[in-house]
């Protein structure tokens, strides 16, 4: 079965520089991002989370990948391994530690090259001080974030508390929901960080295990395609060059001599990298087919509102209870959460009565983001949530809509009794 991927809004901007129709060292053809995101056929592919980002680097055209083994993502390191031992890489290897494997992807990515890395909860947390510092210094660097706990008592299992850690640090960040996701938005993601307008660095975060280690339909275009290869010289800061911002700004005398020019100088930066977040807005939007949102039945008083794989729990939610209750709940997917779809929830949610955000992690970030946009945001219930890798079930979320609307139900312990 062949597929095409649709898709609205503009096109993917492209590099005049870029050699289409060349072929890299294995055969495979440099190809126009706009023909293998939107005209391209499909093929589909039983795989992996873990798999599928091996896929997507395969047609990624990528320099370099810096690895450090961390659950739930060292099996995804390891396949880019592979991928480097075949050739369709430049240069892979192991940090020292997460820091370093996030100074080593800092220091290839000065040099010009296209890097990607993977990691997960305490390993992003033990990095977390380069990611501010890859926007400083306009790195286009991709980053999986396989989310795990990260809290003590120690979890392996998937919890979101990261990506609120990462929310502020000047990255994109989206959160795939599937598979599929996971795939195009690797590619893509390099498209739209590399724009010059934009050339920050993105977290693509996915839930671990749900998406890493359980298999699903994927589909994939031909792997004798592949992205243009990057071109530093679209960068909006010279590569590597020592007397212009961000480079000079972080090791020259002038920030000690003066106060006042630190001040400006750090100011100045700093709204530029919340600036070139804005404006991947347009880019992202092409990319993921028009909006940074998926909505059904927004005529709904009820409304669920969600990212990553709680979206996933919240469909079946839906369905449970429109079957067993008659209560119909439309639905609100955030796709990106930096920049954040303020103007597209506004309008998905201004006739909903009830916005309920199940989320996995126990502080509830999205509800807070969500609350902080929209108007009489009473209407936001933020929950149910769950944390430290335990699972949601879609009966959880149905219980809490029906104890938010103040309808008895059973609850999930009672069912089978």
């Amino acid at each position: 079965m062949n597929k095409k991927v649709e898709t609205q809004g503009k096109r993917i901007l492209l590099s005049e520089t870029v050699e289409l129709g060349h072929k890299n060292q294995k055969g495979q053809v440099f190809t126009d991002p706009n023909e293998m995101f939107f005209d391209a056929e499909r093929t589909p592919a039983f795989l992996t989370g873990s798999e599928v980002i091996r896929e997507a680097i395969k047609r990624s055209s990528l320099d370099i990948s810096v690895a450090y083994p961390i659950t739930p993502q060292s099996e995804a390191a390891a396949l880019i391994g592979e991928l480097y031992a075949e050739g369709y890489l430049g240069d892979y290897f192991r940090g020292e530690s997460e820091f370093a494997v996030m100074g080593e992807c800092a220091g290839a990515a000065f040099g010009g090259a296209r890097v990607f890395t993977t990691t997960a909860g305490p390993g992003t947390m033990r990095a977390m001080e380069n990611f501010p510092m890859w926007a400083g210094s306009r790195l286009p660097i991709q980053v999986c974030v396989t989310c795990r706990g990260i809290n003590s008592p120690l979890s392996i299992q998937p919890d979101t508390l990261e990506i609120y850690y990462l929310l502020e640090t000047g990255m994109l960040v989206w959160h795939a929901e599937t598979a599929q996701d996971l795939y195009d938005w690797i590619l893509g993601g390099f498209l739209v960080s590399e724009q010059p307008d934009v050339h920050v660095p993105l977290a693509l975060c996915c839930d671990g295990f749900f998406v890493t280690h359980t298999k699903d339909t994927v589909l994939l275009q031909s792997e004798e395609m592949c992205l243009p290869k990057y071109d530093p010289y679209r960068s909006p800061v010279t590569c590597m060059d020592m007397e212009v911002p961000p480079v000079r700004m972080m090791r020259d005398p002038f920030v000690m001599k003066s106060n006042y020019i630190s001040y400006m100088t750090h100011a100045s930066w700093q709204l530029e990298i919340h600036a070139a977040v804005e404006r991947s807005r347009k880019h992202t939007k092409a990319l993921m087919g028009g909006s940074l949102i998926e909505t059904e039945n927004l005529d709904r008083e009820i409304l669920i509102v969600s990212s990553g794989t709680a979206v996933s729990q919240g469909r079946e939610a839906i369905r449970l209870l429109e079957e067993e209750h008659g209560i119909k709940v439309g639905l609100v997917k955030i796709k990106s959460l930096r920049p954040f779809p303020h103007e597209e929830v506004r309008e998905a949610t201004a006739n909903a009565k009830h916005i309920i955000v199940p989320e996995f992690n126990v502080v509830g970030w999205l509800a807070r983001e969500i609350k902080a946009i929209v108007p009489n945001n009473e209407r936001v219930y933020a929950g149910p949530h769950v944390a430290g890798g335990m699972t949601m079930p879609s009966e959880v979320i149905v219980e809490e809509i029906m104890k938010h609307l103040g309808i008895k139900a059973n609850t999930l312990s009672s069912r089978g009794s």
